[in-house]
């Protein structure tokens, strides 16, 4: 599990957040995720891994492709498009590579299987092209 040095930070104070008045449960998961996650610098996180605020297409073990956008809760508006990362699938889809898998627990409580299909935007490849713009 990679995860960028910025998007550590935001989900630390998220987590400290969460535990003292908010969701405790999925507070938990993150943190634990988070303690076992290996933390790069923005530029030098690889183009196929699950960052915040990244579109995502992932399948799960029906074979039943979805694609969504990884957000902060404050913009998970509701939409099936717009996943949470407290939500046990936003933590799960959190710094997985295409082409990984992941067992999680789904709204009912049973353990389902998602793959990683592709990372359709990444915000820090698109910072990437363009500061590679700015130095030309």
């Amino acid at each position: 599990m990679v995860i960028t040095k910025k998007d550590m930070e935001l989900l630390r104070a998220l987590v400290e957040i969460h535990s003292f008045g908010g969701d405790t449960e999925a507070a938990a998961r993150l943190g634990a995720d988070l303690d076992r996650a290996s933390t790069v610098p923005s530029e030098h996180v690889p183009l196929d891994v699950v960052t915040m605020n990244s579109r995502v297409v992932f399948e799960d073990d029906t074979g039943v492709r979805r694609e969504v956008l990884l957000v902060y809760p404050p913009a998970a508006d509701g939409s099936r498009d717009r996943v949470s990362v407290l939500s046990p699938v936003g933590t799960a889809l959190l710094g997985l590579v295409v082409g990984e898998s992941i067992d999680w627990p789904d709204a009912e409580g049973a353990t389902r299987r998602l793959r990683i299909v592709a990372v359709l935007y990444q915000p820090e490849s698109i910072e990437r092209v363009a500061a590679s713009h700015l130095r030309t």
